[in-house]
């Protein structure tokens, strides 16, 4: 498979958030703003990328080797939550006002399941480390693009006219539902 095949693929076919419906908390947590929906993606994208390099070479190094494969999704969260903690002190030593904006947000992405998800694909798939690398990157930039259109839905939506009984979480998850339908009309591309 070309490297941009898989790019489009991640990115918008096979989508983290519509397609495979992982990471559905922060994104109906987290979209109620374009400003810090936008946030958390970027800082999902840092995670998602730094956490697929170290799992790959984790895996490639030291659990197929030693034939403890039956362990990489304890050592995966573990790493994926250990960095986490490091971004978020670096973050706060580095740069208190991005860290002040995601305020709690950052931590809640070592709970994020699209993390998780995005590593397993990448060896469940047998990427190499080049389709990982592309794939952990376009994987988040559909998680960004899924959170900052729901979020400007969402954010039409607060101002529309809604009957009472939909306003909410009900016409959050009806624009969810309908999103998703909508991303179901890319699952024919054939790049």
């Amino acid at each position: 498979m070309n490297l941009f095949s898989l790019f489009i693929t991640s990115f918008i076919v096979n989508n983290i958030i519509f397609s495979q419906f992982l990471g559905i908390c922060p994104f109906l947590g987290v979209s109620k703003k374009i400003e810090t929906a936008a946030g958390m993606g970027i800082a999902v994208i840092f995670v998602i990328v730094l956490s697929s390099i170290i799992t790959y070479i984790v895996q490639a190094a030291i659990l197929v080797p030693l034939g403890l494969e039956y362990l990489q999704t304890i050592v995966f969260i573990l790493i994926i939550a250990a960095l986490v903690q490091f971004v978020e002190m670096f973050l706060k030593k580095s740069s208190p006002g991005l860290y002040k904006a995601l305020g709690i947000y950052l931590p809640l992405i070592t709970t994020n399941c699209a993390v998780l998800g995005a590593v397993l694909i990448n060896i469940q798939n047998e990427y190499n480390f080049i389709e990982a690398l592309v794939n952990s990157i376009a994987t988040p930039a559909g998680f960004l693009l899924a959170i900052v259109l729901f979020a400007g839905v969402r954010e039409k939506v607060d101002t529309a006219d809604v009957p009472v009984a939909l306003k909410g979480s009900p016409i959050a998850l009806i624009a969810a539902g309908l999103m998703s339908i909508a991303f179901l009309g890319f699952s024919g591309l054939q790049i």
